[in-house]
């Protein structure tokens, strides 16, 4: 062949990635306000909470946050979620 590019030498040239150096995303970001409120708590953390009290005083002695927490999502959705 004169001169011409074989096909493993033009299927090489299309894989390639050229790559431009990378801009730094932050510069383009606004600093976050600390005092900027939160947003309120869901109805499901507002029962969470009292359900977490009354159950520690019934149980004092159950450390455990799995098995709380598993109570909590148990009453919450045979109470709450079906109506």
């Amino acid at each position: 062949m004169k001169g011409g590019k074989s096909k493993a030498d033009a299927r090489n040239t299309k894989l390639a990635v050229n790559k431009k150096p990378s801009k730094s995303r932050k510069s383009g970001k606004a600093a976050k306000d600390p005092n900027k409120p939160k947003r309120p708590a869901s109805a499901f953390f507002v029962f969470m909470e009292e359900f977490r009290e009354q159950y520690k005083k019934e149980h004092p002695k159950n450390k455990s946050v799995a098995a709380v927490s598993w109570l909590i999502v148990l009453f919450f959705f045979d109470n709450f979620a079906s109506s």
